[in-house]
């Protein structure tokens, strides 16, 4: 099951946005980068990079990136599996996230050498947007 197009996070800019602003957390076969939404209201000189405010002045929603090297493995089958194992799990939770945030999934090497990776990666995940405060309720 595929993200939907406003949840996902494209461009090239954006991903780099994420690494160099965002907030880092890890676990055993993933880690977070997540960059918090902007509340500033004035348009600025990196307007493109920090668009998390629609033209109606409310947040835009979520994007989510997955990013995974051949270092996990050498077979794009293998990762495509985890890549799309993980977009079903993140399915599940975009109606809990706060609107705004720009998040990106590095899937460490470990994670091709797991057997049971939705179960796991299901507890990895939440537990990451916990700790990031990415849900609802929490800012």
């Amino acid at each position: 099951m595929a993200l939907p197009k406003a949840n996902r996070l494209k461009s090239r800019k954006d991903f780099q946005a994420v690494f160099r602003e965002g907030i880092r957390r890890q676990s055993s076969h993933l880690t977070l980068r997540a960059l918090r939404p902007s509340c500033s209201t004035e348009p600025s000189l990196d307007a493109a990079i920090n668009k998390p405010l629609t033209n109606s002045g409310q947040l835009a929603s979520t994007q989510i990136g997955i990013s995974i090297s051949t270092k996990v493995s050498k077979r794009a089958v293998v990762r495509n599996r985890i890549k799309r194992q993980i977009t079903a799990v993140l399915h599940n939770f975009l109606p809990k996230l706060s609107p705004g945030w720009r998040l990106v999934f590095v899937v460490k090497p470990t994670a091709a050498e797991s057997k049971c990776v939705s179960q796991q990666f299901l507890q990895e995940l939440e537990q990451l947007l916990a700790q990031a405060e990415v849900f609802h309720g929490n800012s």
